[in-house]
Formats: structure tokens, sequence, C-alpha cells
């Protein structure tokens, strides 16, 4: 939780944060700031007072919504710095952010940098400071303590919006059933009344229109992926694919906040108008494997302990994980879940680079997504859900949504 940031700083020997970029689609400015009208900004915290929000003047405004202390470029003129810097633009550049510092009183200490902006500049700015302010240390994490430490726990009002993104989801889902069983068949495949068959390509863009209309984003795309790509597990669909019957369709949808705020995460396997005995054996056993864990868990527990749960689930069924073969290219070969909130994966994690906080804990909100995929038999099998963790002990399916494989085709 945001009141977690100081003593994770303090932990990991941080006096300094700064997080650089727009205030949208950037999870570590959106978690501090709340998001806005933001297209470049900095800003920067200092352990154990409250976050300074650097931004042009033309979006004063916006960055006043946030409710923190806001300074503007204008306050440090151009043309001031390009004479101090004997007009060497980049130099002039740089100038701007010592500024800032040593406005804060900042000339010392250790430095994480966050946000998503274009490395080069940044990493070029940040050399000319360090060599300004020989006594500040620039420093980031591959894995994250700080940011993702807090962000792992959810207030109850995020889960709240979790949730409402789930619904939404949800709704769009239900939306693609709808257009997928209205359709005609011909020859095995969907066709639109035009006659012309039904493509994945035709599918996402129905998913994305009908996500914005009930005000989400889609940035990172959808799955829909039919047939050899179901059994690939982030393939994420060829658009020219018909839709076919009796084939594996693994439908992936991950969207956001409109705006770039909390995701959902959220996976369902179809087969139009029947299931050959293959795949429905085959979803039969991810569907059991999903109820086993789902029924198993603990508050408390370390998450890489569903993972092994999962393993050993399905190499009791006879196929290969990514434990037992760890090349292997079929059966289990992904991790159990991740975390959801401002990035679609987020602690805590399951996989092999989990870590000791990754645990479920309260507040916790995570996927559990067992899986089984045979591109060499043309079939993939995907269940997923978004859980909460309550402070009682109990685990929550924040939105519902059936289970059926099969979607009834239109004769």
């Amino acid at each position: 939780m945001k009141s977690d940031l100081d003593a994770l700083m303090l932990a990991n020997a941080i006096d300094i944060l700064l997080v650089n970029g727009p205030a949208v689609h950037n999870p570590a400015m959106m978690y501090l700031t709340g998001g806005g009208h933001i297209t470049n900004a900095e800003l920067i915290k200092k352990r154990g007072e409250q976050p300074v929000l650097f931004c042009g003047m033309m979006e004063r405004d916006e960055a006043a919504k946030t409710g923190l202390p806001v300074r503007l470029y204008s306050d440090y003129p151009l043309a001031d710095r390009l004479k101090e810097a004997n007009g060497d633009a980049e130099v002039a550049d740089a100038l701007r952010l010592f500024k800032q510092f040593t406005d804060l009183g900042i000339t010392r200490g250790r430095v994480a940098i966050y946000g998503v902006v274009e490395a080069g500049p940044l990493f070029a700015n940040l050399q000319r400071v360090a060599r300004m302010l020989p006594d500040l240390e620039f420093t980031g994490f591959v894995y994250d303590p700080i940011f993702n430490g807090a962000m792992m726990t959810k207030e109850a009002d995020e889960i709240e919006r979790i949730r409402k993104v789930g619904k939404i989801t949800t709704r769009v889902v239900g939306r693609v059933a709808d257009y997928l069983t209205g359709q005609r068949v011909k020859d095995e495949v969907l066709v639109k009344p035009d006659g012309q068959p039904v493509t994945v390509g035709d599918v996402k863009s129905l998913i994305d229109l009908w996500l914005a209309e009930l005000g989400a984003s889609n940035p990172e795309a959808t799955i829909f992926a039919i047939g050899r790509d179901a059994g690939v597990p982030h393939s994420a669909g060829t658009p020219t694919d018909l839709m076919r019957l009796g084939q594996s369709i693994v439908f992936d949808i991950f969207p956001c906040e409109a705006g770039g705020g909390y995701f959902y995460d959220f996976t369902r396997t179809w087969s139009l108008g029947y299931a050959t005995d293959e795949l429905l054996s085959l979803y039969d056993q991810v569907h059991r494997v999903y109820k086993d864990l789902a029924a198993g868990l603990k508050l408390g527990q370390d998450f890489i302990e569903v993972q092994r749960r999962t393993n050993d689930l399905f190499e009791a069924m006879g196929h290969p994980t990514s434990r037992s073969q760890p090349t292997a290219s079929e059966g289990y070969i992904h991790s159990i879940g991740h975390g959801v909130g401002l990035k679609v994966h987020e602690m805590p994690f399951s996989g092999l680079a989990a870590g000791p906080a990754d645990k479920l804990v309260a507040g916790t909100v995570f996927t559990l997504e067992p899986g089984l995929y045979y591109p060499s038999r043309n079939m993939g099998v995907r269940i997923e859900d978004t859980y909460a963790t309550h402070p009682d002990g109990s685990f929550e399916a924040l939105v519902d949504y059936p289970y059926d494989l099969v979607l009834p085709a239109r004769k």
C-alpha cells in the first residue's frame, strides 16, 4: 500500500524516488498522482516527505488535481539555462533536473529511477546531473522491491476499481459469445450476413469497440487464438484465421480503466458448435486442476506453492511441465498466476523468480490460470480468473462468468 513506501525505501537504502514520464500508462506515476492529462513530468519524492510534481505550464491545472505540490518547468527558463550552458542544449536540459533537485534540498543520497520514458535521453541527463552532484547516486532495480512491494497489496477502493474493470471485461466477453453464436455456419465456418467468413481480426475489432464503449482501454491488445495458435500460450491469434467449428479458442482479455489505470485479466476457452473428445478431455483436466487450486488457496501462503501444486497435478495426469521438462514447448509451460493492478503483471509472482515476499496476503489481487498447450494437436486450453485476498482468509473471484467450453452454433 502507499503507506508502505517510506518503509520500503528505508529497507532498500533509497533516499529519493524519481519518477519520469506521463501520468497515464505509467504505473509508478499513476500510483502517486492518480493519473490525469499530464503528458510529461518528473515526480521527486524524498523519503518521509510528500512527492513534488514538476510539469509544463500548459498542464498546471491537470497537475493541481493530483493534490500534490506542483512546480512548473517555466520556473527554470530555457533561455537562462542555455546561457548558463554556453548554448549547449543538452547541458541546458540536464540543468533543469539539477535545479529541481537542488531546489528541493537534494544534493546527496541514493535515487531510485522509475517511469516510462525513452531511455537514451534520460540516461544522458542523469549522467550529467551525477557529474554536477557527485554525492547523488542514481540506481534502479531489476526486480523492484519498492513500488512493486507497495502496489502488491491493495486498499478496498483499488480492489473495487479492479472489480469494475472485470465487470466491463465479462460484459464484452458475453457480447463476443453472443456475436459468435448469432452467425450462420457454412462448411464448418462462421459466416457474416454478407456471406463472408468471420475472422479472428473481425472479432478483435469488435472487442476493441465494445471495450471503448463501456469505458475501458486495451493498451496491451487481446489474445484471441484458434487451433494451433491456441496451443501457444501467448499467441495473439492470426487475424486472417477463420472461426471454424470444433477448434479450441483461447480468449485471454486484459483491459484497463480508460485513461490507463487498473487492469483486469480473464481467460476462457471455447469451441464453436462442438468439441472433439480429445479437446473435451483436455478441458476437463484443466478445469479440474483449476477447481482444486481455487479450493486450496490459503491466506499467507507462498504463491510458488500453488505453482508446485499445479505441476504435481498435471504431471500426475501424464503431462509434461516446465518443472519436469524445463525446455518443454507442450503441456503446462507457464506459471500459475501473477498479481494484477496498475500493471497487468505485478507482484505477487508464482514462477521461479518468485521471492519470499510473493505471498497471498490480505489485499493481494492475483490470477489463477492453469492451462495445457498442444500445438502439435492444434489445440490449447486455459482458464483464468482474477481473485482478491481478504483479511478474513477468504478468496474471491472478483467477477463470475460461466465455464462452458462449447458455444452453440447457429444452423
